[in-house]
């Protein structure tokens, strides 16, 4: 009975906003942008609290929003983290464990409307202004991103292109948002001209239609020397657009895994991000 509930819920959402965009457009195509922007998860869970402790801990503001920063304190280059959709910073846990004993310097934040931040609403746009708060106040040398956050990391260079940021990971990027904006189509069974006024709202409110808001088509301006690894089986992230980006992105060393996943937690992984920062 529950799993037949899941499969018609978004069917019944996705009626109701039809109706109101009958009757009543723009509360409509907000409602459903506010839906789409709006994570299920990515909370802390009370067994990654200690992992998040240890850490020196700064809460920044970017206009109302309270972002929780953390800071693993070392002598050598500075590295920023940045995490994905429907997570948070204990994602990195690993892989941070093992760039301090390589001696980095290690700052991570949590997203807005996930972990220990503030906010209600996660979209590329605004966590690229999140990033560009926090890079100004850290000056990493390196950033890291995953999924979502490696969107955000190329979004981020192509707004806000940035000399003193030497090197660039970017795993699991999706690339095309008229691509996801399709699949949220297909599950709340919204009609083409629903989609295309939520287009033109998105436009007007970020400067990009969905087919205009593709990270392959920013990583043509990408000039940072780049580290680009996705798994040839990613079932959230489509391999070919890491592949469209890769062509795009002069300068970038593009890694195919095999049955690592989305998420890629891997030694293998981790070993092939450190080499390529100690280059």
């Amino acid at each position: 009975m529950k799993e037949r509930l899941k499969k018609y819920i978004p069917i019944i959402v996705g009626k109701r906003l039809l109706l109101l965009f009958f009757f009543a457009p723009k509360k409509a195509l907000h409602k459903a942008f506010v839906l789409f922007c709006t994570p299920r998860k990515g909370d802390i869970l009370p067994e990654q609290e200690y992992f998040l402790e240890e850490a020196e801990d700064e809460v920044v503001m970017i206009d109302d929003i309270a972002l929780q920063t953390y800071l693993w304190p070392s002598m050598g280059e500075t590295i920023l983290m940045v995490h994905g959709w429907e997570s948070n910073t204990h994602r990195w846990k690993t892989l941070i464990q093992k760039l301090l004993q390589e001696g980095y310097n290690v700052v991570a934040f949590d997203a807005p409307a996930q972990g220990n931040s503030s906010g209600k609403l996660l979209n590329v746009p605004l966590y690229t202004e999140s990033l560009q708060k926090i890079v100004e106040l850290y000056r990493p040398n390196h950033i890291i991103g995953h999924s979502v956050g490696g969107m955000t990391t190329i979004f981020h260079q192509y707004k806000y292109p940035n000399p003193e940021i030497e090197k660039l990971v970017v795993l699991a990027p999706p690339s095309e948002l008229s691509r996801i904006m399709k699949d949220y189509q297909g599950i709340l069974k919204l009609s083409s001209k629903f989609m295309n006024a939520l287009s033109d709202y998105f436009k007007g409110k970020f400067g990009y239609d969905f087919e205009e808001f593709s990270i392959a088509e920013f990583a043509k301006k990408m000039t940072h020397k780049g580290l680009l690894i996705h798994d040839k089986h990613d079932d959230i992230a489509p391999f070919s657009e890491a592949e469209s980006i890769s062509k795009n992105w002069k300068g970038v060393k593009f890694v195919a895994t095999e049955d690592f996943g989305h998420s890629l937690f891997f030694d293998e992984v981790d070993d092939m991000i450190i080499d390529f920062l100690k280059d």
